[in-house]
């Protein structure tokens, strides 16, 4: 194929990336933790962790986790904020030769019990602050082995004493639980510095992480993301940035802020992998929602990098607070996630002098597959070319390429690309072409310089805040609901989520409120899937076969 693009890319990005210098994340890690032994890798609360400590910490880590018995290839899943943990975690998982299980710790007790009982996992690293969450579902999933963290843990003494006092006593963020037979955090990693750890064989095609995303059924699946797949995204990323990287001064360590969540593969990939590979320091922001608490950790610190949403440019860049931080060594602000709206991509621009670059990607794409150059001076509307070792075709309903200029659905094909679905080779062949291209659902268009532009979403996917939420699973939540006859959802505009979720119901029970829907939906879906706006209906638009019409609903709005 014709890669227009080429002839477009910055000076001194290549076309074509090597990922094989790196047989496996674990490779890529070690490789970091040789290299910048005494730089700090993760800073969060006036405290940090250096590369060395979290060799050391992962290492003994992933000798306790080998000591309970799990064999190479089982998962292992992570339910934690921002914490300096998670990286520790992350890292001893991939160490011991399991896989990471990422798991959003905002998930209601059904969705928790899904994402369990799909990627059969048998362990679980989890903040006490969501424990309860995993006590009513303990005894219907196989993960029968749990590590518990408290929010101080790596925080030192007496800071961790005082952090987990205030989190427990103070704003009792910690509801109360039981969970006979789980390990402490801080014990689990002294019991493993006590024991021998193996080092396993680990290659390319080894699984490094299981990404859970929604599907067209509604059934939330696990995007299988290979240690190839996720080195060759960091690589990708790396050559991709340095445009922007060149402007950080010689022999300064770069700095990045870290408010996109770990669990995210946005955040997996451009915050933790990507700057540990180039010896980077994150500065983990455990709550990005609490604006005036992360601009002062951010005033704190002379940063470089900030990976982020839309939503978070916005609310960062229209506080009262703005500029009690310093912004003037800022040289890269990739946007994803979602769209980055044109207001502003204006407003940060002129606060801040550093352009937001818009990217594109998906879990499947571990994530990244296209972005705008890092050298841009403004705002384009597109998610840019693709990155290297990258082709994006656009098709037709008939998995054909489109005539130039025509819009068509966005096929990407590249060494990040997932390997399929977890056990799911029906969903997997629906999306995968035979010659391995992967089909995004998204509708777009290429300009003549090879930039492409998102035009419609084939899908009916809503986008809340960079979290995609599916109709189907919110229709198949309230339709349980006692008193509901059928129901529909879509996606309406929303300022400051880009997306978020309306439900039309038809009502069985006439009884039935709105109070009653959210209390409802409140108790079974995380906080981004619930509806903002709820409507009653007599009746549903339908097709003559009985579909539902999504569109109709939309247009209404």
């Amino acid at each position: 194929m014709q890669k227009t693009w080429l002839k477009n890319y910055p000076d001194g990005v290549p076309a074509e990336i090597h990922a094989e210098l790196y047989p496996s994340l674990v490779e890529l890690m070690t490789s970091a933790f040789k290299k910048f032994p005494a730089l700090p890798a993760y800073k969060m609360m006036g405290r940090q962790i250096t590369f060395a400590q979290l060799d050391e910490s992962s290492r003994a880590l992933a000798a306790y986790l080998q000591s309970l018995g799990l064999e190479k290839g089982d998962r292992v899943a992570l339910m934690m904020p921002n914490v300096m943990q998670y990286p520790v975690a992350v890292a001893a998982v991939l160490r011991a030769g399991y896989v990471v299980v990422n798991v959003n710790p905002l998930y209601t007790p059904r969705e928790l019990e899904h994402q369990l009982k799909d990627s059969g996992a048998k362990a679980i690293v989890i903040l006490e602050n969501f424990a309860t969450t995993l006590q009513q579902v303990r005894g219907q999933v196989p993960t029968k082995h749990v590590v518990l963290a408290a929010m101080g843990d790596m925080l030192g003494f007496p800071k961790g004493l005082i952090v987990n006092y205030v989190v427990r006593k103070v704003k009792k963020l910690v509801p109360a639980f039981e969970l006979p037979g789980a390990v402490r955090f801080n014990d689990a990693v002294a019991k493993g510095r006590q024991l021998s750890y193996k080092t396993p064989s680990i290659g390319p095609n080894d699984i490094a992480v299981l990404q859970y995303t929604g599907g067209t059924t509604g059934v939330s699946k696990g995007a299988v993301l290979l240690h190839r797949n996720l080195v060759a995204n960091v690589m990708q990323a790396e050559a991709w940035y340095q445009p922007a990287l060149k402007k950080v001064l010689g022999g300064e360590q770069l700095v990045s802020i870290c408010a996109l969540p770990l669990y995210h593969i946005f955040g997996f990939t451009t915050n933790m992998m990507l700057s540990m590979h180039v010896g980077g320091c994150n500065v983990l922001i455990p709550n990005p929602r609490d604006i005036p608490g992360m601009f002062k950790e951010l005033a704190k610190h002379r940063f470089h990098s900030l990976p982020a949403v839309n939503t978070l440019f916005m609310a960062m860049a229209n506080h009262k607070d703005f500029n009690s931080v310093d912004w003037s060594s800022l040289v890269i602000a990739v946007g994803g996630g979602m769209a980055v709206q044109q207001a502003t991509a204006k407003l940060w621009l002129e606060k801040t002098g550093c352009p937001i670059c818009e990217g594109y990607g998906l879990s499947e794409t571990s994530p990244i597959a296209s972005c705008n150059p890092t050298d841009s001076h403004a705002y384009t509307g597109s998610i840019g070319m693709p990155m290297p070792s990258t082709e994006i075709l656009l098709l037709d309903d008939l998995g054909q390429p489109v005539a130039e200029g025509e819009r068509g659905e966005i096929a990407i094909r590249g060494p990040q690309v997932m390997a399929g679905y977890w056990q799911r080779p029906d969903e997997t062949a629906q999306v995968m072409t035979a010659d391995g291209f992967f089909r995004t659902g998204d509708v777009g268009t290429m300009d003549e310089r090879g930039y492409f532009r998102i035009v419609d979403r084939k899908k009916d996917m809503i986008l809340v805040s960079g979290f995609n939420v599916y109709p189907n699973e919110i229709e198949d939540v309230l339709t349980q609901m006692e008193g509901v006859l059928e129901c529909a959802s879509v996606g309406i505009p929303d300022a400051k989520a880009g997306e978020a979720v309306k439900v039309v119901i038809v009502r069985k029970d006439p009884r039935i409120t709105e109070a009653d829907v959210r209390a409802y939906c409140e108790a079974n879906l995380t906080g981004y899937k619930r509806p903002k706006v709820v409507e009653f209906r007599d009746e549903l638009p339908k097709t003559p076969v009985g579909k539902i019409l999504r569109r109709e609903l939309r247009d209404k709005n």
